[in-house]
């Protein structure tokens, strides 16, 4: 957390990936830290990040503890061809589209 400047980690990175995880964890924080004391590019969209965590070998992102299905909250089907979609996020029916037919979206049901 910038703020605080503490680094939170979930437990279950440990239980499911190990030290080596941790290790990883540890150091991409440190490159948010250390960018973001030194006032420059801290985020992962940003040149410096990407650089330094590049040269100390710490990951952009971690592991996902969970499958894109265990996390994803909505499910969404289209229209015209019945293809159904897992989402996280609620999405934008009115602006969003199937990707296979161009078809309407709608919400079947939250998880």
């Amino acid at each position: 957390m910038l703020q605080s400047h503490n680094i939170e980690i979930n437990p279950k990175q440990y239980e499911q990936f190990g030290e080596a995880a941790i290790i990883d964890i540890i150091k991409h924080e440190l490159c948010h830290y250390h960018l973001h004391l030194q006032t420059r590019g801290y985020q992962h969209k940003d040149k410096d990040f990407k650089k330094l965590s590049q040269k100390v070998g710490a990951p952009r992102f971690c592991s996902a503890v969970k499958s894109y299905e265990e996390r994803a909250n909505y499910v969404y089907q289209c229209q015209s061809c019945k293809k159904s979609f897992l989402r996280i996020k609620k999405v934008n029916t009115r602006k969003m589209v199937c990707g296979h037919c161009h078809g309407k979206l709608k919400l079947q049901k939250k998880l």
